[in-house]
């Protein structure tokens, strides 16, 4: 913990257009490294990278236009709040990710590894397996939840073109018709193959199902306005009116609610902008496809919220339900198809891409990136997500427990790297066994950082589900990020990583072996 590193004179625009390692780098860390921490699929990047300002912003708006996105927008209805509220709630939130989104990003970029790597940092070489594995359930989960309801969106397409069909969906197998079994297996392997062909097929299908659901989404709110005559009740709110203290506790609610929503995506950001050529295209990614697209987003799914309250007397939290009432098949079949491709879009990029990652980095001398995409895919029809969707229970309790640990993970990795350690990182030690290695820590494993984790996890939980503290329930994520990031500054004070002193005036990152 107390080893001391040379910083270079690198500065902050010659590290913006270098990889994190030259090829000659990445093959001498590759010499040395250990098959239990290394393959190709997790090594540092040796190019400058591809994903670009609009590649990053295509990514958020994949990110923001699901189903569950609207489904979580629209649903902040049921704390009492009007539109105007839930808007304001939603856009503060969006600033919020924003934030903490250029705080990994930047870091992915600098670093050049993907999430379980960089975890590496702050957990141990093999510690690093824990918060990897816990990002990698829930997004199983949500892949496997996801892709049920796209196919729910293109059965709804095939009964609409042809209504003979509706005899495949009698009886069935395991919970689900004939018809529903065919619509999944189509998108689960369409999505398997995508991931199949790496990463730029990734960002390739990213930038049209972003473009693709604005389309959508854009037609199904002149459709819905239409049938509403144009009017829309920004007053509109479900239950007895708040007083002025509940409206604020709700508006709050409301703000950290989107930010949980997106907790894993923001944990896992660096499997993505570790591919970026500059800071400065995160940055501007960030800003398009959260500050503009993010908050645009949320504010239409709020218009398309009223304006359904408006034409059948209620708010419509599910937009398939929506789509049901489309009497035009023409409006009906761009609507499915650009949901379906866009459903497919968002599971890949947070649901699927880093479980692959994630078991790759368990066993990387046989698991490589695709073998971890196959692994998630088999373990997402395993798990039967259409009865996982049908459970609250298991919704709630156990995808939800696990996902209220990525505010803590967050916490604790952002303190470790720019508090604790000043930006600095030693990468070969990122694939290094060598009990002197910087990230061996105690055989493998952060003893700080896995009791800090423990102790916010503690917290951030009691906090989502014990009845004593109902009242900060929707604040589980932002006490697991303060609660992380606080004990491992705590139990880290007596032997920071990197003496604060050695860092004035260097540059912002240090990557011995490599360039930031």
């Amino acid at each position: 913990m107390s080893e001391r590193e040379t910083i270079p004179s690198t500065t902050v625009s010659e590290r913006e257009t270098i990889p994190s390692t030259t090829v000659s780098e990445r093959e001498a860390i590759a010499a040395t490294a250990s098959p239990r921490l290394y393959n190709e699929d997790i090594a540092p990047r040796s190019d400058v990278g591809h994903w670009t300002t609009w590649a990053l912003f295509s990514w958020w708006m994949s990110a923001w236009h699901s189903l569950g996105g609207y489904t979580m927008a629209v649903g902040l209805l049921v704390l009492g709040i009007n539109g105007w509220q839930m808007s304001v709630g939603l856009a503060i939130g969006v600033i919020i990710i924003f934030f903490f989104s250029n705080l990994m990003g930047v870091a992915g970029q600098r670093v050049g590894v993907p999430f379980p790597v960089f975890a590496r940092i702050s957990f141990g070489v093999y510690g690093a397996n824990i918060p990897a594995i816990l990002r990698a359930i829930v997004a199983v989960a949500w892949y496997g939840i996801q892709t049920y309801l796209a196919s729910l969106a293109v059965m709804l397409l095939v009964l609409k073109l042809d209504p003979g069909a509706s005899g495949m969906t009698e009886g069935g197998f395991l919970g689900l018709s004939t018809l529903g079994w065919i619509c999944f297996l189509v998108l689960w392997a369409a999505q398997l193959a995508v991931l199949w062909r790496g990463m730029e097929a990734v960002r390739r299908l990213s930038e049209v199902a972003g473009t693709t659901i604005w389309v959508a989404m854009i037609a199904l709110a002149l459709w819905v306005l239409n049938q509403a005559k144009w009017t829309v009740n920004w007053s509109y709110v479900e239950g007895p009116p708040l007083s002025g203290g509940e409206t604020l506790t709700a508006i709050l609610g409301a703000v950290f609610i989107t930010c949980a929503y997106m907790a894993g995506p923001m944990l896992n950001f660096a499997d993505f902008t570790r591919l970026a050529p500059s800071e400065r295209d995160v940055k501007r990614g960030n800003a398009w496809g959260l500050l503009l697209n993010g908050v645009a987003f949320c504010v239409l799914s709020v218009v398309i919220a009223l304006a359904g309250v408006q034409a059948y007397g209620k708010a419509i939290t599910d937009p398939l339900q929506l789509l049901e009432k489309v009497d035009s098949v023409a409006i009906l079949l761009v609507a499915i198809i650009a949901v379906a491709v866009a459903t497919v879009g968002i599971n890949i990029i947070l649901n699927f891409v880093s479980p692959a990652y994630d078991f790759s980095n368990v066993w990387p001398s046989k698991i490589s990136f695709r073998t971890g995409g196959v692994i998630t895919a088999v373990l997402a029809l395993l798990v039967m997500p259409w009865k996982l969707y049908a459970n609250p229970v298991a919704v709630n309790y156990f995808i939800g427990g696990v996902g209220g640990l990525m505010g803590p993970l967050l916490g604790i990795m952002l303190v470790d790297y720019y508090y604790l350690r000043r930006a600095q990182v030693k990468i070969p030690d990122l694939y290094s066994e060598s009990p002197a290695a910087k990230y061996h820590y105690t055989n493998g494993f952060s003893r700080n950082s896995i009791i800090s984790l423990l102790v916010a996890g503690v917290l951030a939980l009691s906090a989502a589900y014990l009845p004593v503290f109902s009242s900060l329930q929707h604040y589980s994520w932002p006490i697991g990020l303060i609660s992380g990031g606080l004990m491992v500054a705590m139990l880290n004070r007596h032997h920071m990583p990197v003496d604060p002193a050695q860092s004035r005036g260097a540059a912002p990152t240090t990557v011995t072996g490599g360039h930031g």
